[in-house]
């Protein structure tokens, strides 16, 4: 099918949301100006329905395309709430990304940052693959680890700290909390929040439940980083 043909057919019979896309340096976040974006749908890779270039900023202009119905994200239902897209990168100088997966919800704008390598920098000059899985709402997964409510404590002596203190780091374990062999990885908090939001929540929800869900996520996060991370140092 066309490629004009193929994305009137998905708007005339989907909602629509909306992509805005920032460039980016792995040096010292210097905006790439004039970069190349190609978006095609992720199950059409070879088919190109938008083509943009980033302006003196490093972004993109902000465009619609295709999303499922908004009923989809409102409540549990068995088809994807969201659509997919590839979006290939290239610039002058730079090492071209292709990032496969960016999820486009109805009625909201999802913002992809991407950061490319200097050519004189790069290891390799093959294009990089970033990969974005399954929202954890809607992909299969291994059932979390159950926990008991009340974990005994191994020592006396705690502190119990006159206020709460935000870490600039927390550390991320790359496996099940017995692998010791798993490497460990110190991540902002900030950027570890909004990792896990939105993996875990979807943009569509309305405001009060966004803002409950992350002051969960962060309630949780703050009190792992002082019952095990400060424990065991």
């Amino acid at each position: 099918m066309p490629e004009n043909n193929l994305k009137s057919a998905q708007t005339d019979t989907t909602d629509l949301g909306q992509l805005k896309i920032s460039v980016t340096s792995t040096l010292g976040l210097i905006p790439v100006q004039d970069a190349t974006v190609t978006i095609s749908y992720k199950g059409v890779p070879d088919v190109t329905i938008e083509q943009l270039h980033t302006d003196s900023s490093g972004q993109t202009q902000t465009i619609d395309l295709p999303a499922p119905p908004l009923e989809y994200s409102q409540e549990p239902v068995e088809q994807m709430p969201y659509s997919e897209y590839n979006i290939q990168v290239e610039a002058p100088g730079y090492e071209p990304v292709m990032v496969s997966g960016t999820e486009i919800l109805p009625d909201v704008t999802a913002l992809q940052g991407i950061r490319m390598t200097p050519i004189e920098t790069a290891p390799t000059e093959e294009e990089e693959l970033i990969v974005i899985p399954d929202h954890t709402l809607y992909g299969e997964y291994p059932p979390k680890i159950p926990e008991d409510e009340i974990k005994p404590m191994d020592e006396s002596g705690e502190i119990v700290l006159s206020r709460v203190v935000v870490p600039e780091y927390v550390i991320v374990h790359d496996g099940v909390p017995d692998d010791y062999t798993a490497s460990n990885y110190y991540v902002k908090y900030r950027d570890y929040i909004k990792n896990v939001a939105s993996s875990e929540i979807y943009a569509t929800w309305s405001e009060n439940a966004i803002y409950a869900n992350v002051l969960v996520i962060m309630s949780f996060t703050l009190n792992r980083v002082y019952t095990e991370w400060y424990r065991s140092q």
